[in-house]
């Protein structure tokens, strides 16, 4: 069996990182440092999937190329 594999977006909030992954609504996660981040959105993801397939339900599949990129918008102030 092939692994799942999924982008993340990990980002920095008030208390550390938010981590989540965009192909699976609802599954967020956070952690005190990226690393603790990145390990908890893992479990969570391995988690959302279970409950997607106990629940009968198809896990989707993230068509690539996902591209992320920053943008710089002018201040207009």
């Amino acid at each position: 069996m092939t692994d799942y594999k999924f982008t993340v977006v990990i980002e920095p909030d008030e208390e550390g990182f938010h981590a989540f992954v965009p192909a699976l609504p609802g599954c967020h996660s956070f952690g005190a440092t990226v690393d603790e981040a990145r390990a908890n959105i893992a479990e969570a993801t391995a988690l959302h999937i279970e409950s997607l397939r106990e629940d009968g339900e198809t896990v989707p599949d993230e068509p690539e190329p996902f591209f992320i990129t920053r943008l710089s918008i002018p201040n207009a102030a």
